[in-house]
């Protein structure tokens, strides 16, 4: 079997079958200016739901049991991952030592002046900036973006032209989401940077997906293949 017959098989299960978002759902054609973000949660969600990294479905996290709840729409970037060379960025960047990845793709977080009622879908999102956050000695960088073609927020180029409120509001929820009375987060913000930086922290962590995963598509057309022989 040649290389378009085995194309073609990968084409007809991609259509019949959910992909998983990490996985399988494209980085997008002009990343990473535009970015497909896969949304987990919403802010009327009262559970924090998030991706079962086996089997791609949304699973319950824990329900949320204090009042802070996620300002916008919160998910994560596809085929991303905070490994190595994420890791060796933030070191660079903030002079410190034993920083390592958190090994998960990079979290996002997308304005819109429309309300998302559900999770578990794609939004094509413009980075505007991020938060580079250190838990627990972990890099856990935040990116903040814009929903494509917003009316409100969709000409917003740079986290600059946001309100400062709205800033204080995203930056209050990364550095609380996770406290518990008398058990405090060893969650930090070092830096607010703008949209440069946070596109090429997507792209360092785009280097670590295909470090740790490389290419999805010729994976699985080099399993099909060995299948197929034996």
């Amino acid at each position: 079997m040649n290389a378009k017959e085995l194309e073609n098989i990968i084409e007809f299960l991609g259509k019949r079958f959910k992909t998983h978002p990490w996985h399988g759902i494209d980085l997008g054609d002009d990343f990473p200016n535009v970015v497909n973000s896969f949304v987990e949660i919403v802010p009327s969600d009262k559970i924090k739901y998030e991706v079962d990294k086996e089997s791609g479905y949304l699973i319950i996290d824990r329900p949320q049991k204090y009042s802070s709840y996620p300002p916008a729409l919160y998910g994560f970037i596809p085929k991303t991952y905070c490994g190595d060379k994420s890791a060796a960025y933030c070191m660079e960047k903030t002079g410190r030592t034993g920083i390592v990845g958190d090994e998960d793709p990079i979290d996002i977080m997308v304005l819109t002046e429309r309300q998302v009622d559900h999770g578990d879908i794609i939004a094509q999102s413009i980075p505007v900036g991020g938060f580079r956050m250190i838990d627990g000695g972990e890099a856990d960088d935040k990116i903040i973006a814009v929903l494509k073609d917003d009316q409100a927020y969709g000409g917003i180029k740079d986290i600059s032209e946001l309100p400062d409120a709205i800033v204080d509001r995203l930056m209050h929820f990364f550095v609380t989401y996770k406290d518990l009375p008398g058990k405090p987060t060893k969650v930090e913000i070092t830096h607010t940077y703008g949209a440069e930086e946070a596109k090429e922290i997507i792209k360092v962590t785009a280097e670590d997906y295909a470090d740790k995963y490389g290419d999805a598509k010729e994976n699985l057309m080099a399993s099909l293949a060995e299948a197929l022989k034996a």
